[in-house]
């Protein structure tokens, strides 16, 4: 028997995390993923240098910003040449699988790449009798299920693992992503109820840069055939409208989810029966956030925190004491040496993030990250007018600069070649409504986290020295 440990890495599609009960959801109940932050620790302060789904999932296999690794769209595939951990485990002797979501590009250069089993949704996949890829090129239809579908495949797979070696098992869900379809014993969960409204559901976006009040994520940008499953009900008021349309979406936003909570719960019974569950690690995350009608908005992309911040649970008994939590700031690119590190594995000198393992121990090295770096490419996408833009998070400020590339999309909202900025003081504004860039204070402020903003770039690469950013300077 391996003493090395095992890994089972879950990952879904725009999981919030104000929709997971161990991070205080007031929404939905999800027994088995606290089951997970119980027995493990729950890191309140991971987020993702790109709200998007294929630049995240390529920060996360790469360990490097999109810039690094090409991907910074979703029309950009990743080339399977670059490396990746889970090749760097194969190659040290792990059996590797991956079963689920890729969204990474499909053929010859685009395929998933270090891993011994595959099997994969084209593009986003559908929730129903999903169609499925696999590495001999063959194309299957399956009856069922997507989420269910997933993890009989991962417990069939543990089922007929080689015992003497260790695994690490990938499990990409792609609920919760739109169109939110519902497994069939979920139809009528939260029927009874009527939702709560975030705080900000009914935010005017006041004071924000304009092309964020543009973008096109409101309650009435959801499209209620192919969204909410049914036409508007007549004779509504705009505002009865709004709310009718949050009631719809977010329900069968959570149903979606409880799929991905039972999910969780038959993978860790695995475990357990098959008494393996101490040398596991389990680590529970999504690729982004997602607003949840918060500031009255759908989707992700913007570095607004619901959209920014990921959950990340973590188990491994032989090292991480049960109901711990974790406030240090970490973002996606730290999971592949941190996975390595946990295998024994050395990593590459070009990775640019760092391992969590001391944060796992309680032990915050000195010089640990006190801010985050992110960038968003997708500039005015036809989809959500949603603009480029970059920015530092640091433990209580956010600095967002909208450079705003000239609009190519046709019909595309929002004023061209404007560069706007935005400053939140996540303190005193936990839901980011004040932006503080036009006041003096504020803008002194500004001045001091631009220059941190710049060495992030800097020391990740990610900047032109040419373009000339500054935000507006104090009086």
């Amino acid at each position: 028997m391996t003493t090395a440990p095992n890994f089972l890495f879950v990952m879904s599609d725009d999981h919030a995390c104000h929709a997971i009960s161990a991070y205080g959801s007031v929404l939905n109940r999800t027994p088995h993923l606290d089951r997970l932050a119980a027995e493990g620790m729950r890191f309140d302060s991971a987020f993702c240098t790109n709200s998007i789904c294929a630049p995240s999932r390529a920060a996360i296999l790469t360990g490097t910003y999109n810039h690094r690794n090409g991907v910074t769209t979703l029309d950009t595939p990743l080339d399977n040449q670059l490396w990746t951990f889970p090749q760097a485990l194969q190659a040290a002797g792990y059996q590797t699988a991956l079963f689920g979501k890729w969204h990474l590009g499909h053929g010859p250069a685009n395929d998933p790449a270090g891993f011994d089993t595959w099997r994969v949704l084209p593009g986003q996949g559908h929730y129903h009798n999903p169609v499925f890829l696999e590495a001999d090129g063959l194309v299957i239809e399956r009856g069922g299920y997507v989420t269910d579908l997933l993890t009989e495949d991962c417990i069939d797979y543990l089922e007929g693992r080689d015992r003497s070696q260790p695994f690490a098992l990938f499990c990409h869900h792609k609920a919760p992503h739109r169109s939110w379809e519902p497994a069939s014993r979920h139809f009528n969960l939260y029927d009874d109820i009527e939702m709560p409204y975030p705080a900000t559901f009914t935010d005017d976006l006041e004071g924000r840069a304009e092309v964020v009040q543009a973008v096109k994520m409101r309650m009435m940008d959801l499209d209620p055939i192919v969204d909410l499953k049914s036409s508007v009900p007549p004779g509504l008021t705009q505002d009865e409208e709004i709310r009718w349309r949050y009631q719809r979406y977010i329900k069968d936003y959570l149903r979606v989810v409880a799929a991905i909570d039972d999910s969780t719960g038959r993978l860790l019974d695995f475990l357990e029966r098959d008494g393996i569950a101490d040398n596991t690690v389990v680590i529970y995350t999504s690729d982004q956030g997602f607003f949840l009608g918060d500031h009255g908005w759908f989707d992700k992309r913007l570095m607004y925190e619901e959209s920014l911040a990921m959950p990340l649970l973590v188990r491994y008994p032989k090292l991480v004491a049960p109901d711990s939590v974790c406030d240090d700031i970490v973002v996606n690119v730290d999971f592949a040496p941190t996975i390595l590190e946990l295998a024994g594995i050395e990593p590459p000198d070009d990775l640019q993030g760092m391992s969590v393992v001391p944060l796992m121990v309680g032990d915050r090295p000195e010089q640990w990250q006190d801010s985050m770096y992110y960038r968003y490419w997708m500039h005015n996408d036809p989809s959500h007018s949603c603009p480029a833009h970059f920015g530092i998070r640091s433990r209580t400020h956010k600095l967002i600069c909208y450079y705003n590339e000239p609009l190519s999309q046709p019909g595309a909202r929002g004023p061209a070649n404007l560069v706007e900025w935005e400053l939140f003081d996540l303190v005193a504004d936990e839901h980011e409504v004040d932006n503080l860039i036009g006041t003096n204070e504020g803008r002194q402020l500004a001045a001091e986290l631009y220059q941190e903003l710049l060495a992030h770039r800097r020391r990740v690469g990610d900047i032109d020295e040419t373009m000339d950013l500054t935000p507006p300077l104090p009086d």
